[in-house]
């Protein structure tokens, strides 16, 4: 199987590392939404990324729905996301605020470099939505005294938070500053620090790449 994007884009790095920290081998194709989009649409008309090809040929679409089907995959027992019931509830929760983060950090990087005339209430919006879920994200990972979010062991709610940091640390530095998060910024150091995180990485690219 392959998976098509680049790494610079925090969805579609959580679906790459989950695929290492599963040991799940696929080929990367980095394929740009923009300098590549000839390419992309036979499997994705759409035009976003991640999508996982499988080795049958059928194109999953869309993070969230990729990382269920590898879940389905290696069985309940090495699932990053909890079956069922109220823990799977919060997972899900801390995935929303952090995946949610991720697609207003993007869109601010599309109108600061696509639109010659920004709207700035619209901007404003989308930095003070990106600010309060920070703060919130930031009270809970501070409550938090387990190595991970939800216990001992890496989940799913991790891995989105890191790459959703990382993303928004290099592409709005004045929004995500670690002396103001230092609970989230110390989470995003121990994701960062583990291997896969180290492999799949890619400093910000235009919006071609993003």
């Amino acid at each position: 199987m392959f998976l098509i994007g680049q790494y610079d884009s925090p969805f579609v790095r959580r679906t790459a590392i989950a695929l290492k920290l599963y040991g799940l081998p696929f080929e990367h194709r980095p394929w740009s939404t923009f300098g590549d989009a000839d390419k992309i649409a036979p499997y994705n008309p759409l035009l976003r990324v991640p999508v996982l090809v499988l080795d049958d040929g059928e194109a999953l679409i869309d993070s969230a729905a990729i990382l269920d089907h590898l879940d389905e995959a290696v069985g309940p027992e090495r699932a990053m996301l909890a079956r069922s019931g109220p823990l799977r509830r919060r997972q899900l929760r801390t995935i929303a605020l952090a995946t949610g983060l991720g697609d207003k950090a993007v869109s601010l990087i599309y109108e600061r470099v696509l639109r010659k005339d920004r709207l700035a209430l619209w901007v404003a919006r989308c930095e003070m939505q990106i600010s309060g879920v920070l703060a919130m994200l930031e009270a809970e990972r501070a409550a938090v005294s387990t190595d991970y979010w939800y216990g001992q062991q890496i989940g799913h709610a991790d891995i989105a938070v890191a790459c959703v940091l990382r993303f928004t640390s290099e592409a709005h530095p004045h929004l995500f500053e670690a002396a103001r998060f230092p609970a989230l910024a110390a989470h995003a150091a121990r994701c960062e620090a583990l291997p896969p995180f180290e492999e799949v990485v890619q400093p910000l690219a235009p919006p071609s790449g993003v």
